[in-house]
């Protein structure tokens, strides 16, 4: 017999007010079962707890192995229930990448945004993670900022024209209303976002002295169990008479494109007067060389953790899906759009990748 340690090193979300990553050790007691140490030596080769089961499973000390998986099991529903609670690790990377371009990238900054970072509150070592070394993620961080900034001003820019509703379709860590209260307060805001994750937020804001004004409305919507995002909106106070501009980045990908078409056209249906803007990402292969190796270690990251990329559009894919679900216009807005816009006078190269995560501005 010998007992092996394997060492876990999960993302386990909000905890003790710091967003945390954290390692945990299970012990498996294992069969040695020729005369030499190496036959038969049954080590664990997987990196998560069900793999190593399977290794072990059957050995001659599975009831010890057994009694100290229910444990584990005990301790994972735990950790679980507290992920599902705190903000999922993508929009926990979004809001660290918006910090980051303050901190490593430049004047002028493309978005000043330090929000999200406060609110995550993370560990002193987060710079030091692998998806935020400062010059591997310039491409990402810059079409982060960038597809931020773009959908900022066009707010903005709809609000002077006399626009009152905002409507955010996953919102995870947005901070426009805490950023720009000049503006957000003269609107209804409407984030959208599953239940847990929102709860944490709103208990955020008010631990840090940003407070739920009542022109924020947080709209909790069950996804997971069918919920309709439209239903919840209109109790929430929408009105449905009025347009509203709608949001939603970073999300279509992990949409069947039949998803996609529902949703644009339940906002298509919207007022006349509404617009959509949202984020797509185009086929993987039509990417900036630079920036295709990390694209598809984030596809292979998203399909292991559960939530794989579903759906890619070409611009004229995207257009045609935008007036079949009835929009009365649409137009693509692409990676040199925004480097034209907000990174041409810059003198440090950043700007976002060509073919990568583009946009789409689509009116009723």
């Amino acid at each position: 017999m010998e007992l092996v340690m394997i060492t876990l090193s999960v993302d386990v979300g909000y905890r003790r007010g710091k967003y945390r990553t954290g390692r945990f050790n299970i012990w498996l007691v294992v069969e040695l079962a020729g005369q030499n140490r190496g036959e038969g030596y049954h080590r664990p080769t997987g990196n998560t707890y069900a793999e190593a089961l399977r290794v072990c499973d059957r050995r001659p000390y599975w009831r010890v192995f057994r009694r100290r998986r229910t444990n584990k099991q005990t301790e994972s529903k735990v950790m679980n229930d507290k992920r599902d609670v705190a903000p999922d690790s993508t929009a926990a990377r979004v809001a660290l990448w918006r910090a980051l371009h303050i901190e490593a990238d430049s004047l002028p900054h493309v978005l000043e945004d330090a929000i999200g970072l406060k609110l995550l509150a993370p560990d002193e070592g987060w710079r030091s993670r692998g998806d935020m070394d400062p010059q591997f993620t310039r491409p990402f961080r810059a079409s982060i900022v960038a597809r931020a900034r773009f959908i900022e001003d066009l707010v903005v820019e709809q609000a002077a024209r006399g626009l009152g509703q905002y409507v955010i379709l996953g919102a995870g860590l947005d901070s426009f209303a805490q950023r720009r209260p000049e503006i957000a307060s003269h609107l209804k805001v409407f984030e959208i976002d599953q239940p847990g994750p929102q709860a944490w937020k709103r208990q955020r804001l008010i631990e840090l002295g940003f407070g739920v004004p009542d022109w924020l409305r947080f709209v909790p919507v069950d996804f997971e169990a069918g919920g309709s995002w439209r239903d919840e909106l209109m109790t929430a106070g929408f009105d449905e008479s009025k347009p509203a501009i709608v949001v939603s980045t970073g999300v279509s990908m992990y949409l069947t494109k039949e998803a996609n078409a529902a949703t644009l056209r339940e906002v298509a249906a919207l007022a006349p007067g509404s617009t959509l803007a949202m984020t797509f990402l185009l086929p993987l292969e039509l990417a900036d060389p630079e920036v295709r190796p990390g694209l598809e270690m984030a596809e292979k990251g998203a399909r292991a953790s559960g939530t794989p990329f579903l759906s890619f559009f070409t611009p004229p894919e995207i257009l045609a899906l935008a007036h079949e679900t009835g929009f009365r216009e649409a137009r693509h807005v692409s990676a040199p759009d925004l480097t034209q816009r907000y990174f041409m006078d810059r003198t440090d190269g950043l700007r976002p990748p060509n073919n990568a995560e583009e946009l789409l501005v689509a009116n009723t």
